[in-house]
């Protein structure tokens, strides 16, 4: 019989494991790989009946290649602490892994970002390859954040859906897209990017009018403006990071 294991990485997630494990309860066991956790992720992911395993982190394709390697399975299903598995979700994997000839499947996703469930804007239906054959899979290492999947074979697509509650307030999504800012940054002077002095400020504008218009964030009323608002500044942000490090010799801010 196929095996399959869903892997959830954790680094204090108290407030969302037991609902995310309760979620993939289906699967033939729920593996917890924690990343030391400091507050009670640990103890309610055992009472939840989940197996945790701890590794110290050092990137997320490394923390997801550790699972591939070591949890024993013939399909992983990678949730995040903040997703939830849906019944038909449950099924519809069931099903292709049983029947299909794929080694990877692409899962959207339903983002709620604060309180709304977004229709657009680019967060749906944010199809993520989270359902992967064991063997014939692993993430590239040179992709610390924003993981890559190497498969060795085709990839399909469902079309039941993670439910991912992504950030309570816009103060939050905001603090975690200024995290990523340095890594941006780098990858766009790699790249070799132009970073003109209306660099910054025509990048914001084609990045609101691409999610806003484009994408439809119309659609998502006063939150798919604020959030394409938002994306916008951050993309004026990196711009202008480049062009400090290119221009100036100081670091990004």
């Amino acid at each position: 019989m196929t095996t399959l294991k869903a892997v959830i990485l954790t680094l204090n997630e108290a407030a969302h494991i037991t609902a995310c494990i309760e979620s993939v309860a289906w699967a033939d066991d729920v593996v917890v790989l924690d990343s030391f956790s400091t507050d009670a992720t640990c103890e309610l992911a055992r009472a939840a009946g989940a197996t945790v395993v701890q590794h110290r982190f050092e990137n997320y394709a490394r923390q997801r290649n550790i699972a591939l390697q070591e949890v024993e399975a013939d399909w992983i299903l990678f949730v995040d602490a903040d997703e939830r598995a849906t019944p038909e979700l449950a099924a519809e994997a069931r099903d292709v892994i049983a029947t299909r000839p794929e080694c990877g499947w692409w899962i959207p996703r339903h983002n709620v970002i604060v309180g709304h469930r977004m229709r657009a804007t680019g967060w749906y239906p944010d199809c993520q390859m989270r359902l992967l054959c064991r063997d014939a899979a692993h993430y590239d290492p040179e992709r610390a954040v924003h993981e890559l999947v190497i498969l060795q074979g085709d990839a399909g697509t469902l079309t039941s859906h993670l439910i991912h509650y992504n950030y309570a307030t816009l103060r939050q999504f905001w603090a975690k897209q200024r995290r990523y800012l340095s890594y941006d940054i780098s990858v766009l002077l790699a790249s070799g990017v132009p970073a003109h002095a209306h660099t910054p400020y025509s990048q914001a504008l084609r990045h609101f009018w691409w999610r806003f218009v484009t994408l439809q964030g119309w659609r998502d009323t006063v939150w798919g403006f604020s959030l394409s608002a938002l994306m916008a500044i951050y993309e004026l942000l990196k711009y202008r990071g480049v062009r400090q490090v290119r221009h100036r010799g100081t670091e990004p801010t």
